[in-house]
């Protein structure tokens, strides 16, 4: 093997240079081949989400309804306990429990049947009942599971029932034609207190009572000029009699 002699680096020259010219023809070629290896760019720390977005919008309201209803039995199930002389902390945490698991069943199927329906503000009445008669029955069914293997064909055949004809109430209260709003719908309903007017009729309504205010200021008018008249006779006629 024969020794590499290297030449000193001119002045203005870096040393690398230096080696690169001198180093064989074969291995500066493969350096002049490579492609630039740019160095990898840093990645992000990307949050990872355990549940995908889709499921996370059903688990996460359902969740907090679940939690309403389980305070709710937390509560109902210590005045329970309290009333049959038991131990009120057992019954808060049993009826606590239930409650959340009716509620939270619920509200996700109930949720799950309106998007397979095609979504909650595009859903017709009757798909909203039959999906709360589907969303009772699972809620039926998963209470019929904690309190027991009997109880699951009951207690879906009544929370069915109670989903559906709970649906159908709201549906007669909140019913209202496509292009009217929900207060409009219901102030328009025999069930309203008050009347609904439109804008029209109410601006109708203002402008008779405007020109019924116009007619008494000159009525009123009139009947100042009568008594200032009146006032100078009498003056008129008590300087005659002077």
């Amino acid at each position: 093997m024969k020794p590499v002699v290297l030449a000193k680096p001119e002045e203005g020259k870096d040393v690398n240079q230096v080696v690169a010219a001198t180093a064989p023809v074969s291995q500066r070629q493969s350096q002049e081949h490579l492609p630039n290896q740019a160095s990898p760019a840093p990645r992000q720390n990307e949050k990872r989400e355990l549940l995908p977005p889709e499921l996370m919008e059903i688990v996460t309201p359902s969740l907090k309804v679940g939690a309403t209803f389980g305070t709710l039995g937390l509560f109902t199930g210590a005045a329970a306990g309290i009333i049959r002389s038991a131990p009120p902390a057992l019954f808060s945490v049993v009826m606590g429990g239930q409650m959340f698991a009716l509620g939270s069943s619920y509200y996700a199927s109930r949720m799950v049947a309106l998007r397979a329906f095609g979504g909650e503000n595009e859903i017709r009445p009757a798909d909203k009942v039959k999906a709360s008669t589907v969303a009772g029955g699972v809620a039926g069914m998963v209470g019929g599971v904690l309190r027991g293997p009997k109880n699951i064909v009951p207690g879906i055949i009544c929370f069915s029932v109670f989903g559906g004809a709970g649906q159908l109430l709201a549906n007669a209260i909140n019913w209202k034609p496509s292009s009217e709003s929900t207060t409009e719908g219901f102030l328009k309903s025999k069930w309203s207190p008050v009347t609904f007017l439109p804008d029209e009729e109410y601006q109708k309504i203002l402008k008779e009572k405007l020109l019924r205010v116009e007619v008494e200021i000159a009525i009123v008018d009139d009947n100042i000029k009568e008594l200032r008249t009146a006032e100078e006779q009498s003056k008129k006629q008590q300087e005659d009699h002077k």
